[in-house]
């Protein structure tokens, strides 16, 4: 794995943990957020191996196209990043917090954790 490719990984992994870490503490928030973060890192890297910079943006949906991903991702993985990609810039403005702290119950985080691990993972063997 190139170097490029290798720092995206490590971020998106390293947020991933965080974001393990912010549902036992439950800050659930955060939880939503890290998750966003980690997706968007792990399709930073496929960017990057398409030889490109990623740009510096956090929609989930441009990143996928920008990636070649979009089209080989199931209904389900579709799915995931429409629902996951308001936690990015959402969570942080005051205004829309309470409505998305009520949103992420613990078993909800669990499965938007399981969710992003799965979807890591799928993004790490279109690495290969």
């Amino acid at each position: 794995m190139n170097e490029k490719i290798k720092y995206w990984i490590d971020l998106a992994e390293y947020d991933l943990e965080t974001a393990k870490a912010m549902l036992d503490t439950k800050r659930y928030l955060y939880v939503g957020f890290m998750c966003h973060q980690t997706i968007e890192k792990g399709l930073k890297a496929a960017i990057a191996k398409g030889g490109e910079f990623p740009p510096k943006i956090h929609n989930l949906d441009i990143l996928s196209d920008k990636a070649n991903l979009t089209s080989n991702m199931t209904d389900e993985q579709l799915k995931f990043i429409v629902s996951i990609n308001p936690l990015n810039i959402e969570s942080r403005y005051p205004k829309y917090q309470d409505k998305i702290n009520k949103m992420l119950t613990p078993e909800i985080c669990k499965k938007v954790i399981n969710e992003t691990e799965e979807f890591l993972e799928w993004i790490k063997m279109q690495l290969i």
